[in-house]
């Protein structure tokens, strides 16, 4: 599966940004997808995940209650809600796909997914 990030774009502290990924190919409701992102200097943080059928979805601690994931699997397309931005999230974000199924000691590590797309970088401004 091919994925491709967009709706990246600079914001003011406080405000909402919504990022989509697109994926190509036929199989994408069979996988679980997942969001991560980057910082300047600062490894690569899990953001949220969302199991294959969007039943399920879990959340870094440093974005629950402002940020949801969400997807469309009749438009191949999974969705990062962001409110309440802050400086500390400002990051290129990823989007990530596996067919692998939930572990609770893994499902937040970036070499639990094989796939990646490019990043989208979201830049908050105070």
């Amino acid at each position: 599966v091919q994925l491709q990030a967009s709706g990246g774009g600079l914001v003011q502290a406080g405000g909402s940004l919504s990022l989509s990924c697109a994926a190509s190919g036929s199989t994408f409701s069979l996988h679980n997808m997942a969001w991560f992102r980057q910082a300047p200097g600062k490894d690569r943080e899990f953001v949220a995940r969302i199991s294959a059928s969007g039943a399920t979805q879990y959340y870094a601690e440093s974005v629950k209650g402002r940020f949801t994931i969400s997807r469309d699997n009749a438009k191949n397309t999974v969705y990062l809600r962001m409110d309440n931005l802050n400086i500390e999230d400002a990051a290129v974000y990823v989007c990530a796909a596996t067919y692998r199924p939930y572990r609770s000691n893994n499902y937040f590590k970036f070499d639990s997914y094989e796939y990646w797309g490019q990043g989208t970088l979201v830049t908050v401004s105070s």
